[in-house]
Order: C-alpha cells, then structure tokens, then sequence
C-alpha cells in the first residue's frame, strides 16, 4: 500500500520520460511495420504467385502481418498506462501536498503515518469560542488521507494492468490482435476513470476547484489541458485562460466527431452548425482587441457555448449575458455574440480607464423558438414553464462564483445581465441560496422572474436594473390569472386588466411573477428605445453610440455600459410602469 511518506517524498518525474520512450519506441515501430506491409507483404500478394508453397507464404505473412500491428498497439498501451500513472499520482501528490502545506500554516505537525499533532493550547485559547484547531486539524488529516487512497488505488488499478501486459508479453497472447485491442481499450477507460477521480468531485466548490488547479506544477496543467479538455473546459474555478485553451481543444474534437458521425438528427445538425459557427468566429476575430476567449463549450443538452471579449479573470468590469427563448448554439456566435460585444464596447465607453470582459452565456436549454419548432412538437409549452430557467439558473450561479473565484487581484464589478426568459433564468438563479453574487443584475425584455420583489434577487435592490420598452409584448406578457380572466370576460377588450384589478388581483403581474419594470418591484427602470412592437424585444443591446439621442437604439446599450462600469449617476432613468 502506498504510504503518506512515499506520496509525499517520491520523484515522479522519472515517468514522464518513460512514458515519451515508450511513445517513441511505438511510433519507429509503427514504421518498421508500415516498410514491412509495403515493401514485403504487398509485393508477396501482388506477385500473381499460386500454388501451395504460394497460400502458405501468403498465410504466414499475414499471420506476421496481423502479429506486428498488435505488437505496436500493445506498446501504445504501455505508453498511455505510465502517462495515466503520472497524471494520476502527480493529481494526489499535489492534493497531498496543498494540505500539508495548510497544516504547515496552522503550526501542526504531521507525522509520517499521517497522525496530526499540535501544542497545547494556552489558557486564553481555551477561553477562546473560536479556537478551533482540533477541528481543522481532523479536516487536514481527512484530506491527507484522501489524497492517499487516491494514489494506492491508482497504484493498484495501474499495476494490475502493467502486470496483463507483461505478462501477454511473455506468453505470446498480446501478438493477438483481438486481445490488444482489448488492452488499449482498456487502459484508455481506465485513464479516464482515474482522471475523473483525481478531479475535484462534481459539487466541489469553485474556490477548492481553483486552489487545486493552482496546486499543480505548470507543466503538469498543460498536459492535463492537451490530454483531458472535455474534463477542464466547463469546469467553473479554472482560470479563463486555460478553459480557452482547453474549450479550443475540445471544439476541434467535437466538430471531427459530429462531422464523422452517421445519420446526424436534427439537433445534432445544429449542435454541429454551432461547433462551426464558434469555430468560425474564432478564426475572423483572430488577435485583434479584445482578446476573445472560448470559456466553455460542450455537446450537452441543446449545445453549451460561452464567449468573452476580454478576459474575465483580469478585467475590472466584466458581464455575463443569459440570452433567452429561440437561442440555439449558433447564435452565441452571431447575434449573441455581437450583442456581448455592443455591451463590451458601451462598457469601454462608459469608462475608457478600466478594462472590461463582456460574455454570453449559453449554459442551460431555452425554450425554442416557435420558428424551430416541427409540425406536432409540443415544446412550446416549456416557454411557459420555469423547468428550463431553474436548471439554468442553478447552473449560471456556478458560473458566476467560479468567475469570483478566478479572477486576480482586486474583486471584480461582477453584472448579471439577462434578456426575455434568460431573465427569468438569472433571476431565478438569483432567488436560490447564495444568488448570483453579482454586483448589479440588469434584466431587459423581461416576461418576469418568478420573484414578487427586487429584494429577493439577493442584492439591494438599489442595484436591480430594468430595461422594458412600452411596444415589448414580452415585457407585458399578462399572468395566467390575468389571461384567465380576460377570457371570461372577452367583451370588456384592453379594459379587462383594469377590471381584473379593481376586482382586487394584484397590479402588474407578469406570466413569471412581478412585472420588473413595475413600481412594486421596487428596481430602477432605465431609459431604452422606443421601437415598433415586431422589432422592440430585440434591440436592447444594440451597437453603442455615445451621442445618441432619446429615439436612437443606442440608448439601451448605452444606459448597459454606464451600468457594467458603475457609472450609475450617468444612467439616464425612466419611471416604472
């Protein structure tokens, strides 16, 4: 069994090369055996040779033939295994080594067998409440522990394989093709399934997410990066620019797999569209400012996408846009991604001094758009629903933390900004425990967020900021109770809500709760564009223009960007409805 002072003092590095000798040793293999199919074996079979002597030759060869290639795949198979040993114990030996070091800080003494002493605490210790060494002390060994079991089974499970191998080595049965394919296969699961244990577990906060990732050795991230990016590239507490790297990664992986998958569905087909459409605007935005980074992208659900314009981990002033019904994959790509933009640059505006990063986050399955939808689907139910949103907003929520958890320096102006039912998705990540912990949230076209009142956003309500043009049907998009009513009463027309009021129902509700930009939700309203009804719930973030005046799109998107940059005075406001 692996032991607390072998984790701790073994040199890993020798594994490394190892692993690199046996890579090389596979790939000049590899091209012995390619000469010997091309220059032997074809010949033999093309020589229009026949007869028994002929079948026989023809047989062995193959045998010969079949026999190398499963020589070489078991030599991959032993490289990949010491790689996985590396990965594997370098993952436990930091996680060791992080709690060390913690007891270390905390004046405890940690013996080689993993027991944890400390002095005796002083009279005025005991008399402290909050002396609470005991306690952390049991925690540290719980995390010393763990990291060790993690390595001794690792250990195991990667001995066990080592000694098959050897062992099909000396017996002849890893010159099967069968059985080395077998083992490849199987040291490939097992490097998943060690990876995923030597991970932070699903639920693991951001902050302890971070402290991990910070815990490894540089060269130890970038091969985790290249090696495992489906397992990095989501995942909320690594920092922003090894998500890029990794999300860059994962992207080029996907679209290879979607575009050699057979009889793609319909929503695969536009997963792969979306792959190709972020993959695109990669290649165009290029290195020109800002630097545009992949935060996240996965095959999950409806397709997972999250672009930034600026990097969120440094910039004083950063946004994290939720759009809502009808946004596919593509979209954080196209109309999305520019709206993340406008805001971007409406932020540079508002505040040329101070850096900015602006993001759309497309984490969670909006409704679709009723012009996706195909003859017989019942999907359009779901915009009605809050399922999606509640799912979403637990999901934004996370992703908001690891953005606190991430970022260097001095505390970031972190905003919530959601459009139509992203609003009700952020603000019902809002109402859960803990909130956003955004410093503003600014909701625009907003069909309700499931809250009666801005104080139960989990934030002052000082700094709950709503944008709804009067021509928005969305934003007026009457409660059940209030469509209910309405239709007993169909003849009274547009003085129905005035009826149902009088009739003691409450005022300004909304399908999803509280009209946000009504007095009794108590937010700021600010001033948007006017716009025409068939066009109004769609330009809100339109591109910024500092001397727009009162009728101009801009205005939204400039009232956003003073709001992003803490600008509050220069808001222009407007009275809630």
């Amino acid at each position: 069994m692996v032991t607390l002072a072998q984790l701790r003092d073994t040199n890993l590095a020798g594994l490394g090369p190892a692993a690199t000798a046996y890579d090389t040793l596979a790939v000049n293999f590899g091209k012995h055996v390619q000469t010997m199919q091309h220059e032997v074996t074809k010949h033999v079979f093309n020589a229009n040779w026949v007869g028994n002597a002929a079948g026989a030759a023809n047989a062995s060869l193959q045998r010969t033939s079949t026999r190398l290639d499963a020589a070489h795949t078991e030599m991959s198979a032993v490289s990949g295994l010491l790689r996985e040993a590396l990965d594997s114990l370098l993952l436990a030996q930091a996680k060791l080594k992080e709690a060390l070091q913690d007891a270390k800080n905390l004046g405890l003494t940690v013996s080689d067998d993993g027991a944890v002493s400390w002095p005796a605490p002083s009279k005025t210790e005991q008399n402290d409440p909050g002396y609470n060494i005991p306690e952390r002390a049991k925690a540290l060994a719980a995390r010393m522990s763990a990291a060790v079991a993690e390595a001794d089974n690792a250990d195991q499970k990667i001995a066990a394989l080592l000694d098959a191998l050897t062992a099909r080595a000396r017996n002849g049965t890893g010159l099967e093709i069968e059985k080395a394919a077998a083992d490849l296969k199987a040291v490939t699961q097992q490097g998943v399934d060690l990876m995923t244990a030597g991970f932070p577990p699903a639920g693991t906060p951001a902050t302890d997410v971070n402290s991990w990732w910070n815990s490894l050795p540089p060269d130890e991230q970038q091969h985790l990066i290249q090696a495992y990016p489906d397992l990095l590239g989501m995942r909320d507490g690594i920092p922003a620019v090894a998500r890029d790297q990794a999300n860059r990664i994962q992207l080029s992986h996907l679209i290879d797999a979607y575009e050699h998958k057979p009889g793609l569905t319909d929503d695969e087909k536009q997963k792969l569209d979306g792959f190709r459409a972020i993959r695109d605007k990669l290649k165009v935005h290029g290195e020109q400012p800002p630097p545009m980074f992949l935060i996240g992208v996965s095959e999950e659900g409806q397709g997972r996408g999250i672009l930034s314009y600026g990097n969120p981990d440094t910039a004083k002033n950063v946004s994290a846009y939720v759009p809502g019904l009808g946004t596919t994959l593509a979209d954080v790509a196209n109309k999305d991604g520019d709206r993340a933009y406008n805001v971007w640059k409406a932020t540079q505006n508002a505040d040329p001094t101070a850096s900015a990063a602006s993001m759309v986050w497309l984490g969670y399955d909006p409704p679709p758009g009723l012009g996706n939808l195909s003859e017989g689907d019942t999907r359009p139910l779901e915009v009605t629903d809050t399922d999606r949103a509640a799912k979403g907003g637990a999901a934004y929520d996370k992703f908001m933390s690891g953005l606190r958890a991430t970022h260097e320096g001095q505390a970031a102006h972190l905003v919530a900004l959601a459009h139509s039912y992203g609003s009700t998705t952020a603000g019902m990540g809002a109402q859960m425990p803990g909130g956003t912990g955004a410093d503003d949230i600014i909701l625009i076209g907003s069909p309700g967020t499931g809250a009666q009142n801005a104080s139960q956003l989990n934030i002052d309500p000082g700094h709950v900021w709503v944008g709804a043009a009067d021509s928005d049907p969305v934003s007026h998009l009457p409660s059940p109770a209030r469509v209910a009513f309405g239709s007993l009463y169909p003849a009274m027309g547009p003085y129905a809500d005035d009826l149902y009021t009088a009739a003691g129902g409450p005022p300004n509700q909304l399908w999803f709760g509280q009209d946000p930009a009504g007095k009794e939700f108590g937010a700021n309203r600010f001033a948007v564009p006017i716009g025409l009804p068939q066009d109004s719930h769609s330009t809100y973030m339109e591109k910024p223009n500092p001397n727009a005046g009162p009728f101009d799109n801009a205005v939204s998107s400039n009232n956003i960007g003073q709001i992003v940059a803490g600008r509050y005075a220069n808001v222009t406001r407007q009275d809630p409805r």
